[in-house]
């Protein structure tokens, strides 16, 4: 990832995404499956992530095609206006596995390659999307290069979002190709 110095929004930018870029990683994939909200304090998957990466609760589970799960472990917002979700993508299936398609439709993002850039936060009681937030040169601020997951294989991810009015903490959290996953965001 490249962020090219603009001024003093470069510079909050790179500094916010240096904070939250210690737990890059992930993967995605084509179909349906389910999510499931928990409050359990564990890993997921077959393989364990190191200590530093592990989740220390379970938020939301979605379970999609392929045997790929997304477990959403933290949704903070944060001081400085935007809320991070962070997790980690599990391949619990028999083939190597990449997020291509959770970059999104969008055009603006492509450059982000395989990422969780299509990932949006919906706030359904004031109907409104909140679409990952880009560096200058229309990067995702979420994880990038999710490619070649092998099986059993899991890494961490992250996405930053604008943050929804004071006081709006339950939201669902989408991403191309899986069921949507209730969440509920923290203060930070």
């Amino acid at each position: 990832m490249r962020i090219r110095k603009h001024g003093p929004a470069a510079v909050t930018v790179a500094v916010a995404l240096a904070a939250v870029l210690a737990g890059c990683g992930g993967g995605g994939d084509e179909g349906k499956g389910e999510a499931s909200p928990s409050a359990k304090t564990s890993t997921s998957g077959k393989s364990s992530p190191t200590a530093s990466d592990a989740p220390t609760q379970v938020l939301a589970q979605m379970k999609g095609a392929k045997d790929i799960t997304v477990t959403i472990s933290e949704a903070t917002r944060d001081p400085g206006g935007f809320v991070t979700v962070k997790g980690s993508i599990t391949n619990n299936g028999d083939d190597t596995f990449n997020a291509a398609t959770w970059r999104g439709d969008e055009l603006a993002v492509a450059k982000s390659g395989a990422s969780v850039a299509g990932a949006v936060l919906v706030d359904s009681v004031g109907k409104k999307r909140y679409y990952v937030l880009r560096d200058t040169d229309g990067i995702c601020l979420c994880t990038t290069k999710l490619i070649g997951i092998r099986p059993e294989e899991t890494r961490p991810f992250f996405a930053q979002f604008p943050a929804p009015p004071e006081g709006t903490t339950e939201m669902e959290f989408q991403l191309p190709t899986m069921p949507p996953a209730k969440i509920t965001i923290a203060e930070g």
